[in-house]
């Protein structure tokens, strides 16, 4: 699951470092010094893919992914009209599973999550670490106000266009190359899109689109690109994917109705504890009999609570408003863009009103 790390704009609130203390308080200094740290060191670690090409210690097989992948960033600007820059044209080993670990939370009894808000992006769901241990420390942390937590790992993230100069643009990286093809050419479209439109503070806004973008140009991608093999592949992994949303959306609706309902927090404790063994004993049915005891989903079912559900929602729940727009703007990218460009200068509820256009 891609999306937009706190660190993600590492570069833009290092400007804001000096004045921190006169309005999010000094602590939060050191936050921001992690997230610039980290981030500098990942663009460090890059360098251009004709250089690793042309590395003698590269092993054919990244070589072989890293052509594949201009391959994929020539076709976002050609077909998809994303951006064309310096973005994805360098590549990085971070040896590590994921870029930065994001942390959200949400209350015992709710699927909203908390929100942090910051200079220059607003008010996000979820706070990024390049460290899993600090991660982990400021999950005990919200732990101890009774929420409700995750951390996860992401693959990539994007600065969204903001940092001048091919040094600090977005590279390839360890964590996402060897994704299955189609998975990762879905992973550079979705976070090119990022440099296409940004509402500030809308985290569900801006990843809905980007997802949207994300699943129009894959598709496209694999239906004249791919080979049959890397197709058959994405058919076996994206299966798996939506009978997961499936199965989450539907249980994230029964734990939205138990909190939202009138009856009292005990009683809602208890139905929600019912909900998920239901949950549970659902899952373990489909890994059984759909996916052939594949277990890749073993840990998020095993620690689901509100704060994972909650942030599943940022990711799709208005993919279906920007599929619908793209249709109505004639499935032509510069037009579709425009008016997502001008829908991120409408406040958050003229943004939800005229996506639902139409329903």
């Amino acid at each position: 699951m891609a999306g937009i790390g706190l660190s993600s704009v590492a570069g833009i609130v290092a400007l804001a470092i000096g004045t921190v203390c006169l309005t999010s308080g000094c602590s939060t200094v050191g936050y921001y010094a992690h997230s610039v740290g980290g981030h500098l060191d990942l663009l460090r670690s890059a360098k251009p893919v004709p250089d690793w090409l042309g590395d003698g210690a590269a092993t054919p097989a990244l070589k072989e992914r890293l052509v594949l992948t201009q391959r994929m960033r020539d076709f976002a600007v050609r077909e998809l009209q994303l951006p064309d820059n310096a973005s994805y044209r360098r590549y990085a080993d971070l040896h590590r599973n994921a870029a930065v670990w994001n942390v959200v939370a949400a209350p015992e009894l709710s699927l909203t999550l908390k929100t942090w808000c910051f200079p220059f992006v607003g008010c996000v769901g979820y706070r990024g670490y390049f460290d899993r241990a600090r991660a982990d420390a400021f999950a005990e942390e919200l732990r101890a106000q009774k929420l409700e937590v995750s951390v996860y790992g992401v693959p990539a993230y994007s600065t969204l266009g903001a940092l001048p100069g091919d040094f600090f643009a977005d590279p390839l990286l360890s964590t996402f190359i060897n994704f299955p093809e189609g998975e990762l050419a879905r992973l550079i479209f979705h976070e090119l899109s990022h440099q296409v439109a940004y509402a500030q503070g809308d985290t569900e806004f801006n990843e809905s689109f980007a997802t949207a973008v994300e699943r129009i140009g894959g598709k496209r991608w694999l239906e004249e690109r791919a080979t049959p093999e890397a197709r058959h592949e994405y058919e076996v992994f994206d299966g798996r994917r939506q009978d997961f949303r499936a199965i989450t959306k539907k249980y994230r609706d029964k734990l939205d109705a138990v909190y939202k309902s009138s009856v009292s927090d005990d009683e809602k404790r208890q139905r929600k504890a019912a909900v998920m063994a239901e949950l549970r004993a659902e899952y373990d049915t489909m890994k059984a009999q759909r996916w052939g005891g594949y277990s890749g989903y073993d840990g998020w079912f095993l620690r689901a609570n509100n704060a994972s559900f909650g942030v599943l929602a940022a990711y799709n729940e208005l993919v279906p408003d920007f599929e619908r727009l793209f249709d109505k703007e004639g499935r032509d990218f510069p037009r579709f863009y425009a008016e997502v460009k001008r829908l991120t200068k409408l406040s958050k509820a003229e943004r939800r009103a005229a996506l639902h256009q139409g329903d």
